[in-house]
């Protein structure tokens, strides 16, 4: 049976608590756990986010040390991509799924030389951690969460030069980390996966929190909360488990090939995986859509069933939105969500209607710098 975690205030929210705020800031459930909803207006958050630099918490991500002899071989027969042949300084995103092929959760491993780990959010630790112990049989395997760290996210694309002021080298590629010393503290910096701008994450010993979140500031980065964070996350088409991604989903209908490596072993659902890939086509896939509201202060809800323009209300749903978010930035407005479509809704480049508005589905990711107008 899953236990039930108690949903806890990050490290940044106790701090931020107690900080001399005019007024402290909301905390909002976010990924297991309690964390600013919002720290400065939306609009220049986001803008932020987008244009310059911004730190905000990241306190809901857990890491998890792979021990035992046995480690290598056991972890890359549980996920999705590559273990074996990740370099000793990188990392990977990764689906976990049953042996039906569907998928459980996801994850990032991490490698630091013969070390292994993985990174997964509070809200899905207790279930992958259980789902991971089934299969810990006859292996020489532990898993040990690593207790005393936590981490803050440094995002945008101004965040090199504020490494850099803090005497940090940005000189990251995507999935690698590395160590450095910034404002005495010891800190190990990852680059992950963004589709627009920069993504870091900055990771030291949870007393030290507070210390970094005031030497990024001084050093140039605005705040962020999650409903800032949630706007990029939908603007970059960056699908999330639990919101966007189900448990009934195959790999291929996400879109996200990043998370397969179609050269590596054997692991747990690998051969759906394989079917799907060699019969060539799956019938429904996430997609990003740029939507057109009647209403612009009413947000499709998840769920929102979409239709092919001009069939009439009668006719069968192509797709459902999964998320949608309003990006408000000075002098204009834009409406972006995602949405799992079936295959038919994307022949002829057609436009998609719902109750409160219309649907064109994005090819890449939307051009923002030279159409919104932000000073």
């Amino acid at each position: 049976m899953t236990q039930l975690i108690e949903t806890k205030a990050t490290p940044l929210a106790d701090f931020l608590a107690g900080a001399a705020f005019s007024s402290p800031p909301q905390l909002q459930s976010y990924l297991g756990a309690l964390t600013p909803q919002q720290l400065d207006a939306i609009g220049n958050e986001t803008a932020a986010l987008l244009f310059d630099a911004a730190v905000h918490d990241l306190g809901w991500l857990r890491r998890i040390e792979v021990r035992g002899e046995d480690r290598f071989r056991w972890l890359s027969g549980m996920v999705t991509n590559a273990v074996e042949t990740l370099p000793q300084d990188g990392g990977a995103y990764n689906f976990i799924l049953n042996a039906q092929g569907r998928i459980q959760g996801d994850a990032w491993v991490w490698r630091n030389g013969d070390s292994l780990e993985l990174e997964l959010t509070a809200a899905q630790s207790p279930a992958l951690l259980e789902h991971f112990d089934r299969y810990i049989i006859m292996d020489d395997v532990e898993l040990a969460p690593m207790e005393g760290q936590s981490a803050l996210g440094l995002t945008g694309p101004d965040s090199a030069r504020i490494l850099s002021v803090l005497g940090l080298t940005a000189q990251v590629s995507v999935m690698t980390w590395i160590r450095g010393i910034a404002a005495g503290i010891e800190v190990q910096i990852r680059r992950t996966y963004g589709t627009t701008v920069p993504h870091y994450e900055l990771w030291v010993a949870t007393e030290a929190i507070p210390r970094l979140w005031s030497a990024l500031h001084n050093a140039g980065a605005a705040f962020a909360g999650t409903e800032a964070l949630e706007t990029l996350r939908i603007v970059e088409g960056i699908p999330a488990y639990e919101v966007d991604i189900e448990s009934r989903d195959l790999v291929q209908e996400t879109s996200q090939i990043r998370a397969l490596n179609f050269a590596k072993g054997c692991y747990l659902g690998q051969e759906i995986v394989e079917r799907v890939r060699s019969r060539g086509q799956v019938h429904r896939h996430l997609r990003s859509l740029e939507l057109n509201l009647d209403d612009a202060d009413s947000l499709p809800v998840k769920g929102t069933e979409l239709r092919i323009a001009g069939s009439g209300t009668d006719a069968k749903s192509v797709g459902t939105i999964t998320s949608a978010a309003a990006l408000h930035l000075k002098g204009s407005s834009r409406i972006f969500a995602i949405a799992m479509l079936r295959a038919e809704a994307e022949v002829g480049n057609k436009t998609l209607e719902f109750a409160n508005g219309a649907a064109l589905i994005l090819d890449g990711t939307p051009k923002l710098r030279n159409e919104i107008e932000i000073r």
